[in-house]
């Protein structure tokens, strides 16, 4: 089992969170880093640091990039993916709140194939729900849950295409999670197949905004 750590907390504000996260790097599939909702306007000394830090430890880096389900301009996004590329060595995209319906797929492979021409060498999608069935063949890896822990044990379901993919290009991103049950959420996710988690004990609106400290814990 390997984290997806999404943790949008300036390093200086929680130095803390991020040492405990380099120290967990080597458990982890990939750490998104979000400087400010995507890489910024300038490189931010700090994400510099702490990336740097995150690589030499054996880190995975995703730089976040906002989609906004497909209105934003596909140069926009790319230009994005350059910068945390060009600023924080990033090795991927985190390419967030990207469409999930079928007629919009065309679409998304551009950006996809756009993205890793520009060098790209990981791409995750998160449309945060089961998407149409071809999404998945698209990334190295697909959140198919984004949601609170409640709906995660209470309503979720999963089609029968997913059987068809390895669980490692699949991920849930759950949060609300009592820290208990931190080492249950992992698990659960792996029954539900996906191998890749990111079980948090924040809260909306930003329930990334903090490293949960039985993460470094979880079982795999």
């Amino acid at each position: 089992m390997s984290l997806l750590i999404p943790l949008y907390v300036h390093p200086a504000e929680d130095p803390g969170a991020w040492h405990r996260l380099i120290t967990a790097a080597p458990r982890t599939y990939g750490v998104v880093l979000n400087p400010a909702s995507g890489p910024g306007e300038a490189p931010d000394p700090a994400f510099s640091a702490a990336a740097g830090a995150l690589r030499a430890a054996g880190a995975r880096l995703l730089g976040y990039v906002d989609t906004d389900y497909g209105v934003r301009d596909p140069a926009d996004v790319a230009e994005d993916v350059r910068r945390h590329r060009e600023w924080y060595a990033a090795d991927g995209c985190f390419l967030d709140r990207v469409t999930a319906t079928a007629d919009a797929l065309p679409d998304c492979r551009r950006l996809v194939r756009t993205v890793r021409r520009q060098g790209a060498g990981t791409v995750v999608l998160n449309p945060g729900v089961h998407p149409a069935p071809g999404y998945a063949r698209l990334a190295d890896l697909t959140v198919t849950f984004e949601g609170h822990w409640s709906t995660y044990v209470s309503t979720f379901s999963r089609p029968a295409w997913t059987a068809r993919h390895p669980p490692e290009r699949l991920c849930h991103l759950v949060y609300g999670v009592p820290e208990a049950l931190v080492p249950l959420a992992v698990r659960t996710a792996h029954e539900r197949g996906a191998a890749v988690c990111g079980p948090v004990t924040g809260e909306p609106p930003n329930p990334w905004a903090e490293l949960t400290p039985a993460l470094t814990g979880a079982e795999r």
